[in-house]
């Protein structure tokens, strides 16, 4: 039986709805849609907000031929079975829509690289990522990238309308706002309600909801709950603890290039200046999994994970940045010392720029209002 979602799927650009900064009238979008401008461009956004249907409905608009791969599964062999098929009895240009393209690692976004650069693949990716970390800049330099709100509450109404079931008022309130800007979840919640009850009421569908929340947990509280236990075992020095819930992230389908990312951050903020190589580790373990992938890069995040773990800690530098951010947005632009500023012109140096300065002179170069005060503190400050 075909699911609720892709019964009640627009599609035309006349009945979406939602995202009116990129489909309303005269908006990038619907201008290249009824104008049939084909280019490639990435759509930028949080799940269920139409990415999917925007694609759809675009390479519709154009008469191209369209497929429809996840980067989740996807690879090489599947672009070049589409690049291989034959277009002398079918010229249509091919549309590829790629979901979760920052799942393609560096190698397999090569791969793409001169497909979409000749035009024989228009491309439209769709990521919850942002596409300046997860898409590599040749790459995005030849799509367009346009960023996709949260839908409303009122949107999620309309949205659940088009199903034509009968839902209270309480009912349908409550599930537009339960939703969180997802229609998928709201769509799912009151397709199990149905399908479970026969009829909706406030508490079918709050039960039905429970359900479908579950299926929806990985980017949920399971999510940022293993993350959490994975960089507080690192903190701790409990390189067993952290492999553990390593492993377990990469066995549930976690981003590798997610956990990557945290590993730089951790190596400057908890370990710091106690050992400087290990941002460049976190970064070398970066670097494999992008140009690696799973399964092959877990083996790189394992052996990065053990080496913070086990590495001494300071965050002496992370807290001092803090603490002087702080300051910045207490007192603002402080006049900077008249001695360390810039005299490039005679104006500038009769004005007493630059003047008393001298290499390595110890006096506080901070502005008046913060002489002597010391932000970094601990082993980690440098010894005059």
């Amino acid at each position: 039986m075909e699911p609720l979602a892709n019964k009640i799927r627009p599609a035309k650009l006349s009945d979406f709805v939602g995202q009116e900064h990129l489909v309303g009238e005269g908006k990038p979008l619907r201008k290249a849609i009824n104008d049939r401008h084909l280019f490639s461009f990435i759509l930028w956004g949080p799940p269920g907000v139409g990415k999917t249907t925007i694609a759809r409905i675009y390479a519709k608009a154009l008469d191209a031929k369209f497929y429809e791969l996840s980067a989740v599964s996807a690879g090489k062999d599947d672009i070049k079975r589409i690049l291989d098929e034959p277009t002398m009895l079918d010229p249509r240009p091919k549309v590829l829509f790629l979901d979760e393209i920052h799942r393609f690692n560096k190698a397999q976004q090569d791969f793409l690289l001169p497909f979409v650069e000749s035009g024989r693949l228009t491309l439209i990716g769709a990521t919850t990522e942002n596409p300046s970390f997860e898409v590599i800049s040749a790459l995005l330099s030849r799509c367009r990238v346009f960023v996709l709100k949260s839908l409303g509450e009122d949107e999620i109404r309309k949205i659940l309308k088009r199903a034509k079931i009968k839902i209270p008022k309480d009912a349908l309130d409550w599930l537009a706002g339960l939703a969180n800007g997802d229609a998928r979840i709201a769509i799912g919640a009151l397709e199990n309600a149905k399908k479970l009850y026969g009829s909706i009421t406030l508490e079918n569908l709050k039960s039905a909801f429970e359900q479908v929340f579950i299926r929806f947990d990985k980017k949920g509280d399971e999510h940022y709950d293993t993350i959490s236990a994975y960089i507080k075992s690192m903190r701790s020095g409990d390189a067993d603890a952290a492999i553990y819930y390593l492993a377990r992230m990469i066995e549930g389908g976690e981003d590798p290039k997610f956990i990557a990312r945290r590993m730089v951050i951790f190596a400057s903020e908890d370990i710091g200046l106690a050992q400087p190589t290990a941002l460049v580790v976190a970064n070398e373990v970066f670097s494999a999994v992008e140009s690696i992938g799973l399964p092959e890069a877990g083996i790189n995040l394992a052996h990065g994970t053990a080496y913070l773990a086990l590495a001494a800690k300071d965050r002496s530098a992370y807290d001092a940045y803090f603490e002087a951010l702080d300051d910045v947005r207490k007192l603002g632009n402080l006049p900077i010392p008249l001695k360390i500023r810039n005299a490039p012109t005679k104006l500038m140096k009769s004005l007493g720029y630059h003047k008393g300065y001298e290499k390595y002179d110890t006096d506080s170069y901070l502005p008046d209002v913060l002489k002597g005060k010391k932000y970094l503190k601990g082993k980690g400050k440098s010894q005059k």
